[in-house]
């Protein structure tokens, strides 16, 4: 049993259902969703290694990811649970299912697919690496220094989300420097004895993380999984389309 305990909120009652957020986010990302699915299920938003309330280590793979999972999974005296992965989460969520037969109920994956994907975080590491924590006087500083990288302003405002203040400044919540050291292997691919979980897939209709070419890789792994579009809809399907997605969540999960 690992001393580096998860940090995890807790809502509702009834079936367990695991949340895990996606790269540079948190378990907050999630809450508006968790509160709707507490309702129905005992809902566990777990902030993953080097990310939100959770510890930090020079570690950052599916595999020590699973691994934490399984621990909190042990330690929450959790049986049976159905875990939905949003990106790195849903990578995560697919190590676990396939390194864990029998222990998953049903599995949600949300915008990703088991392949592994080109690295394309450069400009968002760099604009993060480029803040000095140790002079930096505000989040307007902070925010400004990384529009030089990052022109989004919804992206930079979801980045500094994990910029919090302390007693005298500020500090990442995310691991920078382990994320920047591993950045190859949280892209890379997932792979496995096929495991029969019944398995959704959820795919936003204007984005390209899952694509028709990975429809053989996803059968081949979970043959019995489903892959459902959402309209209207880009990476961060259950932000931008929260009731399609809680509509197509709900049906599978019923």
């Amino acid at each position: 049993m690992s001393d580096k305990k998860l940090f995890f909120r807790k809502l509702g009652q009834g079936k367990p259902l695991i949340i895990l957020h996606g790269l540079f986010g948190a378990s907050d990302n999630w809450l508006t969703i968790g509160k709707s699915l507490s309702e129905h299920f005992e809902v566990y938003l777990v902030d993953q290694r080097n990310h939100g309330q959770s510890f930090h280590d020079p570690a950052h793979n599916f595999d020590v990811m699973a691994e934490d999972l399984g621990n909190f999974i042990k330690e929450n005296n959790i049986t049976q649970p159905i875990v939905l992965g949003h990106s790195m989460g849903g990578k995560v969520a697919m190590n676990y299912a396939l390194s864990h037969p029998g222990k998953v109920e049903k599995l949600v994956v949300v915008d990703i697919s088991p392949r592994g994907y080109k690295v394309h975080h450069d400009k968002i590491l760099e604009g993060l690496k480029s803040i000095d924590l140790g002079s930096l006087e505000s989040r307007k500083e902070a925010d400004d220094r990384l529009a030089k990288y990052v022109p989004n302003v919804g992206e930079r405002q979801f980045l500094l989300k994990s910029l919090s203040r302390t007693g005298d400044g500020f500090e990442w919540k995310i691991n920078v420097a382990a994320i920047d050291n591993n950045i190859g292997l949280i892209v890379g691919e997932i792979d496995g004895e096929p495991n029969p979980v019944p398995t959704l897939f959820i795919d936003g209709e204007n984005s390209n993380y899952i694509r028709d070419i990975d429809l053989p890789i996803i059968k081949k792994l979970f043959p019995d999984s489903q892959v459902v579009t959402i309209k209207n809809a880009g990476h961060w399907v259950h932000a931008e389309q929260p009731e399609a997605f809680l509509e197509t969540l709900m049906a599978f999960l019923s």
